[in-house]
């Protein structure tokens, strides 16, 4: 694995000659991201050795190095989930990748089911914190010293300081924003109305089937990560909404504005 790494670390080395000042990933929904990013490099994701393939409507496949808010941005169109039949070592290969590029901070965005009473649909969270219920961890297995520690110590899986940054952002701009707790499940399919409930009680404030394995990742490299979440639906034990991914893409669209917002401010703004 390390050596498919360090290849295609350096085959996105030789193209964009520069170290990101961030990476962000573009989550359910929340592809047009992409279009406030004045672009130096495209690269599709079969173009580029060793990267997977994405299978999901919502998301696309390629790379994209440029500018936004005058910061060096690796933007990733298109994640790799586990329920797609990735193994965990997969779906999180881009973000080893990332830190062989020297890219130190990473945003990381998705679409998600809401379980706390106070959301509602369009609602978005900053993730202060997660909770892992995936089936696999993604650092099973042999521990590769040169990527990070055995133990890996997540008592800040969410940076603080970029959290700060983000909601003064969204404050001035009169963005309502909730912080919460992100639980992750293995999907595909939408939560049962009992399972929302077992979501809320156990303290998540959203759940989804992204997002923990790739900061588990990040966090085992050394990086500093940010989280946003887009409440697409709302879920509990007294509530049997039916849910589409359609309908999930067109809650994310009405949210899309202020996301962005959101994020180009932290670009912005940080450090």
């Amino acid at each position: 694995m390390l050596q498919k790494i360090k290849q295609t670390a350096e085959f996105i080395k030789n193209i964009i000659n520069d170290v990101p000042d961030f990476a962000i990933v573009l989550g359910s929904g929340l592809g047009k991201l992409q279009n406030e990013v004045e672009a130096i490099h495209t690269l599709e994701y079969h173009e580029i050795p060793n990267f997977p393939q994405t299978t999901v409507a919502g998301h696309g496949g390629k790379l994209i190095y440029g500018i936004l808010e005058g910061k060096k941005v690796l933007m990733m169109s298109g994640r790799f989930h586990y329920y797609e039949g990735h193994s965990m070592e997969t779906v999180t290969f881009p973000f080893r990748v990332f830190k062989l590029l020297g890219i130190q901070n990473l945003i990381v965005s998705n679409a998600s089911g809401g379980v706390n009473p106070n959301f509602r649909v369009a609602d978005i969270m900053i993730i202060d914190d997660h909770i892992n219920m995936m089936p696999e961890h993604p650092l099973r297995g042999k521990n590769i010293d040169e990527l990070g520690p055995r133990f890996v110590d997540m008592s800040e899986p969410y940076n603080r300081k970029m959290i700060a940054v983000a909601e003064e952002v969204a404050k001035n701009e009169g963005i309502s924003v909730h912080k919460g707790v992100y639980l992750a499940l293995q999907g595909p399919t939408f939560e049962t109305p009992a399972e929302y409930g077992m979501v809320r009680a156990i303290g998540g404030d959203a759940v989804g089937m992204s997002t923990v394995p790739e900061v588990i990742v990040a966090k085992h490299m050394g990086m500093d990560c940010f989280g946003i979440s887009i409440i697409t639906d709302v879920g509990g034990p007294e509530i049997a909404f039916t849910v589409s991914h359609e309908e999930v893409l067109e809650a994310a669209n009405k949210a899309m504005p202020n996301v962005i917002k959101v994020v180009k401010g932290l670009v912005k703004n940080y450090p």
